[in-house]
């Protein structure tokens, strides 16, 4: 990572941006001050006429400051121009290299950036500050070793300037050499004792070497010689929150907003962040409204603050505030994502599939929308729009797995199980390492027939996560209904249940795992079990009349069996079994033709999905 980016600490969170380390290090450069000096006598005080026409040499000086100028303008095209204009006249000026050497950086040409700032350390003679800056550059664009070389230089031309020993201290950092930055960024406080800046990489130091108390206490110090260096605060609060301390985390941002500026943007949004996180959502409100009230205009306020409604499931202030937000920036994507979300939440499906329709209107490439968007059809049971927005997405986001997943469910609800085998295979494909497609694909398979590649992908998701409880009663329930690898049915439907022993489906597999190993009583008390968790569910009650019967139980068997088909009259093979069995009597028999008509008429008075 750069020097000059902005670092996440090993705590998470964002600390000072060393850009801005190594300007506190060496000041604002002055550019006028730095100006190619111009050998040209002083003219005499008393002229007549015209002046004459520039001497060439004080060309550089003269397009140095047209350089200068046109930084200040923002216009840093004409800044290179004048700059190398003035490298033309003066081609072994350092100021000028060195002004070459922050605008290449600065607009990402690290090459040229590298070139200027490396023949700025050439040879003696430049001032400290200089060599710094020169340094900050090289370390950012991946040159630490050469940065380290022009430090060492500064320190040698002014071996008691002790800003030009934190810099090297916080390569050294960077580069985990932690003894060889601790002993620099003290010589380098040996000089400058009063150096915010030294004590807060001593607290770096701590924080990668494990103590955070010794952290705390050099952060303190760095308060203590500069109470408004805010990096300092920053650091603090994120060891704070690395101990789970959140309370001191948000003293600490609390006294810099109270002690240092209020009005700190960053400072406040970071103390947002620490109240939603303890569920302070009162306390994170308090702060954006202080943040709106310096700034009525601030989205990104106005965001929080509706994604706070949002988890506080006060979705009617969400959605309000984020219609707002789309007022003042209709084309804020994400924001509108959002609020698709926000109507699901509050059942407006309508409005939910309006607002990720328009999204898509707006951007067709914009993936989130067409995942969301074929995930709420999906839920509707309108599958072939779901496919279509659903295909949209894994060929704009492939390394995502959820719309390769509910793409492969949709054929899978539509019966079109080859084409669903093929959704997870292409999931597989870019996602091989997610065990969720491994066993969805070994569903699709068992629907195809094809039980060795249902095991071998079931033992791919358990490969991939052991816990995967779908996997372990799938596959436990599979070979329990095959009547083989019983031990291993066994222990499959045991670990699943171990994991959801709420499940009650999961307790129905290891019940007819254990009737398969013929312990019918122990197979009989979880079937139980079972139909209490689930309630009427045909399969459980068709296996608890087979476990009755085996039992020689005949009147619970009839009575377990059907209420099965009462539930699922269309199951023939079950009824066929009923009567071969010899339980059928014209009482039960017309009970069963009535849930049979009851059903038809069910299916013929299905209302739409809306």
């Amino acid at each position: 990572m750069g020097l000059y980016s902005r670092s996440v600490g090993r705590y998470g969170r964002p600390l000072l941006g060393t850009t801005l380390l190594f300007l506190f290090l060496s000041g604002a450069m002055i550019a006028c001050a730095a100006a190619p000096q111009s050998q040209a006598t002083v003219p005499s005080p008393v002229t007549t006429g015209p002046l004459p026409p520039p001497a060439p040499e004080s060309d550089a000086t003269y397009h140095f400051m047209m350089g200068h100028q046109a930084e200040l303008a923002q216009d840093l095209d004409g800044a290179l121009k004048e700059y190398h204009a003035a490298l033309k006249v003066d081609p072994k000026s350092r100021e000028v290299k060195s002004r070459l050497a922050a605008l290449y950086f600065a607009l990402g040409d690290t090459t040229q950036a590298v070139q200027y700032a490396d023949e700025v350390g050439e040879g003696t003679g430049q001032e400290p500050q200089l060599l710094i800056h020169m340094a900050g550059i090289l370390a950012s664009a991946g040159k630490p070793e050469r940065a380290v070389e022009l430090l060492d230089k500064a320190i040698e031309s002014d071996p008691e300037r002790g800003e030009s020993y934190f810099p090297k201290g916080l390569i050294l950092l960077n580069q985990k050499r932690m003894a060889e930055a601790e002993q620099v960024v003290k010589k380098g406080l040996q000089y400058t004792a009063d150096s915010p800046i030294g004590y807060y990489y001593l607290g770096r130091i701590s924080i990668e070497a494990g103590n955070s108390e010794q952290a705390v206490a050099n952060f303190d110090r760095a308060m203590a010689i500069n109470q408004a260096f805010e990096p300092a605060y920053l650091a603090q609060a994120s060891v704070y929150e690395s101990r789970q301390e959140k309370d001191k985390a948000i003293a600490v941002l609390k006294k810099y907003l109270q002690q240092v500026n209020p009005r700190n943007r960053d400072i406040r949004q970071h103390l947002v962040q620490l109240y939603v996180s303890t569920r302070d959502y009162a306390g994170g409100l308090a702060e954006l409204e202080r943040l709106l009230e310096d700034n009525p205009g601030d989205l990104d306020a106005q965001l929080r603050m509706a994604l706070i409604y949002g988890e506080k499931k006060e979705f009617t202030k969400a959605i309000s505030q984020l219609t707002e937000i789309l007022k003042a920036k209709p084309a804020e994507l994400k924001v509108r994502d959002y609020l698709g979300y926000l109507y699901e939440e509050t059942k407006d499906v309508s409005k939910a599939l309006e607002t990720y329709r328009y999204n898509i209107h707006l951007d067709p490439k914009f993936a989130d929308s067409h995942v969301h968007l074929g995930v709420l059809l999906y839920r509707l049971k309108q599958f072939p729009e779901a496919v279509t927005h659903l295909d949209t997405a894994v060929r704009l986001t492939p390394k995502q797995p959820e719309p390769h997943i509910v793409l492969g469910l949709a054929h899978f609800q539509s019966e079109q199980f080859e084409k669903a085998s093929q959704a997870f295979e292409e999931g597989i494909r870019h996602n091989p390492k997610n065990a969720d497609l491994h066993f969805n694909l070994g569903t699709a398979y068992d629907k195809l027939n094809r039980f060795e590649d249902v095991e071998r992908a079931m033992e791919t998701a358990l490969s991939l996560d052991p816990h995967h409880a779908d996997a372990l009663n799938y596959l436990g329930y599979s070979y329990a209904e095959r009547g083989i690898k019983i031990d291993h049915a066994l222990s499959l439907t045991k670990r699943a249940v171990a994991l959801k022993p709420e499940n009650g489906y999961y307790v129905d597999s290891l019940g007819w795992a254990l009737y398969q190993s013929g312990m019918l009583a122990e197979a009989l008390t979880e079937i139980k079990k079972a139909v209490a968790l689930v309630g009427d569910d045909p399969v459980i009650y068709e296996h608890l009349g087979e476990i009755y019967l085996k039992q020689q139980k005949v009147s619970d068997a009839r009575d377990a069996w059907l209420h099965s088909l009462e539930i699922d009259p269309s199951n023939d093979k079950l009824l066929q079994r009923f009567r071969e069995q010899g339980l059928a009597n014209p009482a039960n028999e017309d009970r069963i033709q009535q849930a049979k008509r009851r059903g038809s008429e069910k299916t013929q008075t299905q209302p739409a999905t809306p």
